[in-house]
Formats: structure tokens, C-alpha cells, sequence
């Protein structure tokens, strides 16, 4: 009999915490670029990536390829974190970056932006 209330007492326990470890699916969500926006000219080489967060994401990565992802001849950053801005120094020439969201169990598709480093 112990046996048997100890189990119902289990199961129970169980279920409850399913309910209370749920993760939010942020997979339909879009990351919102705020600077540099796509085919910005800039006449800096200290760049300050800036986006919107997103509720229920707990980081973010964020990629930057020269002179695009498609043909990149580098990927200068790939690094994850838990802020809606980095910071890079680059130096002149075309760049793409992108961001998206994660959540330990789920993460939207990459927003990505093109920009170019001019004197």
C-alpha cells in the first residue's frame, strides 16, 4: 500500500513539473536589426551591433562574414551571448551580420544585414 501511494505521489510530482520547466517556442519569432541596418555606409571602424530582444530568448548569437555569408572569404565573429549589442572594430570593406535568438529548447532563423566600412 506504501508502495502504491508512493508512486500516485511520484507520477503527480511528475506532471506538475513538466508544467513549470515549459520552454516558450520562439522559432516563429524575428530578431529586429537596430544598427548597422542592411546596406548602411559607415565611415567608422567601431562598429556597435544593436538589436531587439526577444521575450523568452536567454541569448543570442550573432555571426559576422566578410564581405558576405554566401561567399565569405572570413568569418570574423561567431560568438553567443546574453546582451542585445557587441561591439567589433573592422576595417573597411563589405560586411554581412546576422543574429537570432535561443532558448534552451528552441531558436529563431538568423536576421541578417549587409553594410560597408567606408573613409
Amino acid at each position: 500500500m506504501k508502495t502504491r501511494l508512493l508512486l500516485i505521489f511520484v507520477f503527480t510530482i511528475f506532471l506538475a513539473c513538466d508544467d513549470i520547466i515549459e520552454v516558450v517556442d520562439i522559432s516563429g519569432e524575428t530578431v529586429k536589426i537596430l544598427a548597422p541596418t542592411n546596406d548602411a555606409f559607415l565611415n567608422i571602424t567601431d562598429v556597435s551591433f544593436n538589436w531587439q530582444s526577444i521575450e523568452e530568448a536567454e541569448e543570442y548569437n550573432i555571426q559576422i562574414a566578410t564581405p558576405s555569408f554566401a561567399g565569405a572569404l572570413q568569418i570574423l565573429t561567431d560568438t553567443t551571448l546574453s546582451t542585445t549589442s557587441f561591439s567589433k572594430t573592422l576595417d573597411l570593406g563589405s560586411y554581412q551580420w546576422r543574429v537570432k535568438a535561443i532558448n534552451s529548447g528552441y531558436e529563431t532563423e538568423y536576421t541578417t544585414q549587409s553594410f560597408t566600412i567606408e573613409e
